[in-house]
């Protein structure tokens, strides 16, 4: 009899009782924390589900165009200002969920559309929305708007602890973006505007060999946009070759740099308002599925 034979066996010949394994609790959903980057922040609150979540941070939109002292409470001529300067050059993802209804909340309620310091929506396998008003509105007004049911406030949800008025969200108990290990790299970054979706894009890649792609995130701000795919990929720079051979992508980014040991590629923005659009119409070269 082996040695290895005999440390498996019992001294009665008969195999030694097993203890019983102990039962692996499942980790609980994680819970949404408003501390951190808006795109790391919304995880927490999209339903797993979802395969898109668009985050528009318009406290940074503002301070990139030296108008973050616009507010509610400013001019008329201020506030719209401010919103021609955003639409002409800024990435915005979302355009401002409460703009339709901006005059009847300042009136009526007395905040707007410009008190919003960040705004998101998810799509997919669930939809919804999240708006996050900044820390001097008063949570009641915004609980009596949505009581009322004032334009797109219809079916939300305050959560005045939180500063969110929030619709179609993820459960406490429910599982959600926040668990997903593929999204860690990719998230919690400051950005004008973030996109981010799990998985890839119909493409041709020709005979380049790929990796698989999870999920990625594109991170604007004024100048600059990075594109995250995950750590440690070999075919950042297969990747990056792709965005050359379409003219229009080329024409609102440019000069991109590859790191594949971080899974980022970086972008000089040439035009902050077409980046955003390729974004939204899934037209970015570097994302594409491996053949």
């Amino acid at each position: 009899m082996t040695a290895g034979l005999v440390a498996l066996t019992a001294c009665s010949g008969q195999p030694e009782p097993r203890a019983p394994e102990p039962a692996v609790a499942s980790a609980p959903p994680v819970t949404y924390d408003g501390s951190g980057e808006p795109s790391a922040a919304v995880l927490a609150l999209v339903p797993e589900p979802a395969t898109t979540v668009l985050v528009t941070d318009f406290d940074e939109v503002r301070a990139e165009l030296g108008m973050d002292s616009v507010t509610s409470a400013s001019a008329p001529p201020d506030r719209a200002d401010f919103w021609e300067a955003a639409d002409a050059g800024a990435p915005l993802l979302t355009r401002g969920r409460l703009r339709p209804v901006d005059e009847r909340l300042t009136q009526e309620f007395g905040f707007g559309a410009a008190d919003v310091a960040w705004e998101a929506t998810f799509s997919g396998g669930a939809s919804g929305w999240v708006l996050r008003l900044r820390d001097t509105v008063d949570m009641s007004d915004v609980r009596r708007a949505v009581e009322a049911g004032v334009g797109p406030l219809a079916g939300g949800s305050v959560r005045a602890e939180d500063r969110l008025v929030v619709s179609g969200v993820a459960a406490p108990d429910q599982p959600n973006w926040a668990g997903l290990p593929e999204l860690e790299s990719l998230v919690g970054h400051k950005a004008s505007a973030t996109y981010i979706e799990r998985g890839c894009l119909p493409g041709d890649a020709g005979t380049v060999r790929l990796q698989p792609l999870a999920a990625y995130s594109v991170a604007f701000s004024s100048t600059l946009a990075t594109a995250r795919l995950g750590q440690a990929r070999t075919d950042l720079f297969d990747r990056l070759a792709l965005v050359g051979e379409l003219p229009l992508v080329d024409q609102a980014l440019t000069d991109g740099v590859a790191d594949p040991s971080t899974g980022r590629i970086g972008f000089h923005l040439v035009d902050p308002v077409r980046a955003a659009d390729l974004a939204l119409r899934r037209q970015l070269p570097f994302a594409v599925c491996a053949p």
